[in-house]
């Protein structure tokens, strides 16, 4: 006889309403460590989508995510000299916000040149960009379509394709165009305040502008080697792809990390609390049961085994019940929410150790019942 299936089925309605309860904490603790991984993600993805080696960006920075940096187009041409190098591009990094059907759109706009390192992984849909101005390939996320028209600036681009899981750290949606097109859109000042520029006498910097230049290396060049012979220009600085990934995962992430971090330890802290009160409760009202189990003859261990029974069904049901919600409902979320399954089983090793623990406080109590008490009235 399993006398925590029985107890549990005894009041079983009420068992299920507090295993959905603490499911849904438990799922609030699986969400953040999936928007945690989603998070980190974002942040690498753009810098993992040209498949390069090397950045190139302006000395004395850690661009173009960190920090800003502007180097002369003209850069390319050098980097794409030096010996191991097998194709450089150069690119540029914005936010832009436009309207595009009567609602508000936060884009990350990344200019490059089709025919080099820097462009979309991969498309969803629709075509590659074909012509030198007003195409752009747009994240699915953005809510654009294969044959939309949107203003960005003073133009208005055609999307010709759709890539997918294209983010910057923010978790905005990047859109691709040429590079001709987003240095116009980033360093072009507008008609009215040129006009005040060149009447006070200063003379607007060209167009011929990037964020940074990124190379590709042969298999048997050393992106250490590469970077060094870099790093002897004074004006530039070169990171390699590595380094890069360090500093999008370590630092600019960083404050989130932990920030994330801590809710989510505060979270499995109230969840043990809040199984132990329960496993307490539970015991506490039927402690005259309890007594009269001891009074039989009934050994310690059946009843200790009886409420961790029931603390490992609490706990594991929720945890499921959580899963399951969060499971079904992570594509709703507005930041990406991803679950590893190395994440899902630790979790549920983290909730496994807390019922133990937690049933310990309702073992104590009834191991402490006087069998005389299932005498009293």
């Amino acid at each position: 006889m399993n006398l925590a299936y029985r107890d549990i089925r005894h009041s079983l309605g009420r068992f299920l309403l507090t295993c959905v309860g603490l499911g849904l904490l438990l799922g609030v603790v699986l969400a953040m460590i999936g928007i945690y991984r989603g998070l980190v993600v974002d942040a690498l993805t753009i810098a993992r989508a040209p498949a390069i080696d090397l950045w190139v960006v302006e000395a004395n920075t850690r661009g173009p995510f960190a920090e800003a940096s502007r180097i002369p187009g003209d850069t390319r041409e050098a980097i794409a000299r030096i010996a191991g190098v097998e194709a450089a591009g150069s690119l540029t990094y914005q936010t832009v916000e436009a309207e595009h059907l009567g609602r508000k759109l936060r884009l990350y706009v990344i200019g490059h040149e089709p025919a080099r390192p820097g462009g979309p992984p991969g498309l969803l849909d629709g075509r590659g960009i074909g012509q030198s101005h007003f195409e752009l390939v747009a994240d699915h996320a953005s809510g654009l379509s294969v044959g939309d028209r949107i203003a960005l600036g003073r133009g208005t681009f055609s999307v010709v394709g759709r890539t997918v899981n294209q983010f910057n750290s923010g978790g905005d949606p990047a859109v691709y165009m040429t590079l001709a097109d987003a240095q116009k859109l980033q360093f072009d000042l507008s008609p009215s305040a040129s006009r005040v520029q060149r009447a006070r006498g200063a003379v607007p910097n060209g167009r011929d502008t990037v964020n940074a230049v990124v190379a590709r290396l042969q298999p048997h060049a050393s992106p250490d080697a590469v970077a060094e012979t870099v790093r002897r220009w004074k004006h530039l600085a070169a990171i390699t792809q590595e380094a890069q990934e360090n500093i999008l995962s370590q630092s600019l992430v960083d404050r989130a990390r932990r920030q994330i971090g801590l809710f989510t330890s505060l979270l499995l802290v109230v969840s043990a609390v809040i199984i132990a009160l329960i496993i307490y409760t539970m015991t506490m009202e039927k402690l005259k049961q309890i007594a009269t189990l001891k009074l039989i003859g009934a050994p310690d261990r059946t009843i200790i085994a009886m409420i961790v029974q029931q603390a490992l069904a609490l706990g594991f049901i929720g945890y499921f019940t959580g899963a399951l919600l969060i499971m079904n409902i992570k594509d709703y979320f507005p930041r990406r929410v991803i679950l590893e399954p190395d994440n899902v089983l630790a979790l549920g090793a983290v909730v496994f150790a807390v019922c133990l623990l937690s049933s310990g406080l309702g073992v104590r109590a009834a191991l402490r019942v006087d069998p005389a008490t299932a005498l009293g009235g």
